[in-house]
């Protein structure tokens, strides 16, 4: 299959090419020398664009979009996260219509149901989270809605959004190295004890899952892909961090007193139009603090959705890429 990918030199995307380039011709969207260079390693071709900027012949001859692009920054502009999230959504879906694509596989998130709220045993039938307080669940929100939405019988125009959940394993750029970070500052600590239940996506999962999107599923429709059962936060990232060899500290800090510091931190910084980010934003002082239990059984069921990899083999892989 011929396939089209935003994302590409991100943690998803630079997966689903390990895994995947040599049974696809895939050709990627790159914004950068850097990029290129990193998506021909890969074993695919860059193609300079950006969201909101792809055109239809730069897509014309795929059978397949796969679109992982998004700004998932913790903190900044609203505009941004719409301009990207939103608009480079709507703008790719309408150049892959033009361009006779036929599947648009969409990596959503649980985020966009969230606006501050335990999730507890959820599935695909829970609304989207349309008016989120928070700019990066509102805006997937949106984005997934606009991606649904899109979906066409008439011209053969199948839209997918594949939904992970805390998603780890090798290759990760943003989770790990965050902590890691944290903790040689000596600023990590367990949020409320870390007792909140998660689902969680291992990286070989999801892209098995979003490789099975690009022929099974109903088109329109949202699929949650998960490891398994939930697991509780504290042991599983201390299993997580042990297998890349790092220990982190027993010290805990209340749920309550990180979400009023969160509250406090980001009203402080727009007030004053402060550079960088606060110490600690409402949406990562939500997300450490409330239960995420999610259901993957449509995906099982629809999809024929069966995680090839268990949590402990994922935790050796892992161990072993470090």
């Amino acid at each position: 299959m011929k396939i089209f990918i935003t994302g590409a030199s991100g943690f998803v995307g630079s997966a689903y090419l390990k895994a995947y380039a040599r049974e696809h011709q895939i050709t990627a969207m790159s914004r950068s020398e850097k990029s290129d260079a990193v998506i021909k390693a890969l074993g695919a071709t860059p193609v300079r664009s950006e969201l909101g900027k792809v055109t239809p012949e730069q897509l014309k001859g795929n059978d397949a979009v796969i679109h992982c692009a998004a700004h998932v920054e913790e903190w900044g502009p609203w505009a941004d996260y719409w301009r990207i999230n939103v608009d480079g959504t709507k703008q790719l879906l309408a150049a892959a219509k033009s361009a006779a694509i036929k599947r648009f596989v969409h990596i959503g998130t649980e985020a966009a149901l969230l606006h501050g709220q335990h999730l507890r045993n959820v599935d695909e039938t829970y609304p989207l989270a349309l008016n989120s307080p928070f700019p990066y669940s509102r805006t997937k929100a949106h984005a997934e809605k606009a991606v649904l939405e899109a979906n066409d019988l008439k011209v053969g125009f199948t839209t997918i959004s594949v939904r992970p959940r805390f998603v780890w394993g090798p290759g990760d750029q943003t989770l790990l190295p965050a902590i890691k970070a944290m903790i040689d500052k000596g600023q990590f600590a367990w949020v409320g004890g870390g007792v909140n239940k998660t689902s969680t996506t291992y990286i070989g999962n999801l892209v098995y899952a979003m490789n099975l999107a690009l022929t099974k599923g109903e088109g329109g429709q949202a699929y949650f892909v998960l490891d398994g059962d939930s697991v509780v936060f504290r042991p599983f990232v201390t299993r997580m961090l042990s297998a890349a060899g790092i220990t982190p500290p027993d010290r805990t800090v209340p749920g309550w007193l990180v979400r009023a510091i969160a509250y406090a931190g980001e009203k402080t910084w727009r007030a004053l139009s402060l550079g960088g980010k606060p110490p600690v934003s409402r949406f990562a002082a939500m997300i450490m603090t409330r239960d995420c239990i999610l259901s993957d059984a449509k995906a099982r069921r629809e999809m024929g959705y069966a995680p090839p990899t268990s949590v402990d083999d994922g935790l050796k892989a892992l161990a072993a890429s470090v």
